[in-house]
């Protein structure tokens, strides 16, 4: 290529000379002596080396992504090789149940679907190394956020505020496990250590070590492999690739997934999932005590945010007397006849659960060193009323991002014409729904409630209905303004 800009500028003769005078370009026509080159014009000689210096960074640039192409597609291979030597037997005895003849006829077809998931994933990860290389690709610290609750205060509606946030990790209730597995009696001594236990299965669950679970799920996995993991289907983690392996035959599932059929959960496969994901998301209703979490504060293996969700305890009663019907017969019956006075046991119950959430509340709301910047309180009634505000302040403060899916969902299932009939369902019409119990609750059970849980209802603003019209008349609010002060 150089030899013929040359003969191009000097004509036959000047090459001939040139050959003459350099031998060298006898030998190689492609490579120019230093004479012939001083002897050029000098915006030929820079536009050779302008040549040179991209030809070279070209050749880096092509070696570079050469070298990224080759390891990607090396662990591909390596994945797909592995899928394909698994026989349907070996399938079988991982776990431990039959292969169905569809799966051995469509191997071929899931060996595809493989490869596509394959692709997709090498696409995704490329799209990120290339906004990693714009500048804008830093997903920040890992968060760790632990929204705690108590039963039917709307923390099933509002975890799915995280659930639906693809980069969290989503957990629901995974300590009931805990709860059906340990007997713990209530009070006392009991109380410290089941709020210990249930700590430390928080901290390992945090960081991702799901294998704890398996301590406690009955009956107890084989091989990492289990279908009992208490709802699964409400963590959108659990239910879709890699953890979402393909469904078996003759195998029970309890608790599945509710958009797809997956197999057995695989623990191994979960953890991996928790540890790949940029944030993890936990939601119990069985962690009271705040005071006893201050251990996983201030692990320097966590960056821990509290959310503590509230609501008016007149309508968790009410609520919980629909839920759970069988457990209530005793407030129902008084409630409705009258004729025998409520027992003292079942109000000792009720002023127990509102004084452990008020002290727990007022711990946070003083904020001791190891609690500040970590710890919010939200009223489940600020949700309802304004859901996407409340989850743009409940993200804020958890130092995550609330993408569009967040807020997408929390239009669909906000504003539903009307509420279904499950007890448990997550889409209602949210500032219809969280008042409602005032119209069908008797009002001397709300002054059962009232007398027992004053302390509590007057810290998170509540007020008292003087009357059962008050109580009735949605004109007059039960809400206090909420205070700039839960709101780290």
């Amino acid at each position: 290529m150089m030899s013929i800009h040359l003969s191009t500028l000097t004509g036959r003769a000047g090459k001939a000379l040139a050959q003459d005078t350099f031998p060298a370009c006898r030998r190689d026509p492609c490579v120019l002596p230093m004479e012939i080159r001083c002897a050029l014009p000098q915006d030929i000689r820079e536009l050779l080396h302008c040549l040179k210096m991209r030809s070279k960074y070209a050749i880096l640039l092509v070696f570079v992504i050469s070298l990224v192409i080759i390891e990607k597609e090396n662990n591909f291979i390596s994945r797909v090789s592995d899928k394909l030597k698994q026989s349907p037997q070996a399938l079988a005895e991982a776990n431990s149940t039959e292969v169905s003849p569809a799966l051995a006829k469509n191997s071929s077809l899931a060996s595809l679907q493989e490869l596509d998931a394959a692709f997709s994933q090498l696409r995704s990860h490329l799209y990120n190394i290339t906004r990693q290389l714009e500048g804008d690709g830093d997903p920040g610290p890992r968060r760790h956020v632990l929204l705690m609750a108590t039963t039917r205060t709307g923390s099933s509606f509002v975890g799915e505020f995280f659930n639906q946030q693809g980069s969290i990790f989503y957990l629901f209730e995974p300590l009931w496990h805990v709860e059906k597995t340990v007997n713990f009696l209530p009070g006392g001594a009991s109380a410290v250590g089941s709020a210990l236990v249930y700590r430390d299965v928080l901290k390992q669950l945090l960081l991702c070590d799901l294998y704890i679970l398996e301590n406690f799920i009955s009956p107890a996995p084989e091989d990492h492999l289990t279908p009992f993991l208490f709802r699964r289907g409400s963590s959108h983690s659990l239910c879709e690739e890699p953890v979402c392996t393909p469904s078996t035959k003759k195998v029970f599932e309890k608790y599945y997934c509710k958009n797809r059929r997956c197999g057995p959960l695989n623990i191994t496969l979960a953890a991996e999932a928790c540890r790949r994901k940029q944030h993890v998301a936990l939601k119990t209703v069985r962690v009271r005590q705040l005071e006893f979490l201050q251990p996983l504060v201030e692990d320097p293996r966590l960056d821990l945010r509290i959310i503590q969700l509230v609501r008016d305890p007149r309508a968790v009663l009410a609520s919980r007397m629909v839920a759970f019907s069988g457990k209530y017969e005793t407030w129902k019956k008084w409630a409705s006849e009258g004729e025998a006075p409520l027992r003292e046991e079942e109000v000792q119950r009720l002023r127990n659960n509102c004084e452990s959430i008020r002290v727990s509340a007022e711990l946070g709301l003083r904020r001791p060193g190891w609690l500040r910047g970590r710890y919010m309180l939200v009223r489940y009634e600020d949700v309802a009323r304004a859901p996407l505000r409340k989850a743009r302040e409940m993200f804020r403060f958890a130092g995550l991002p609330l993408t569009p899916q967040v807020e997408e969902w929390i239009g669909k299932n906000t504003q539903a014409p009307r509420d279904g009939n499950d007890v448990y369902s997550t889409c209602k019409n949210s500032s219809e729904q969280f008042d409602k119990w005032r119209f069908s609750m008797p009002f001397k059970l709300a002054q059962v409630v009232q007398d027992v849980c004053a302390p509590a209802m007057q810290l998170f603003g509540y007020k008292l209905a003087s009357s059962p019209a008050a109580l009735a008349n949605r004109s007059f609010s039960l809400l206090e303004e909420a205070q700039p002060a839960w709101v780290t």
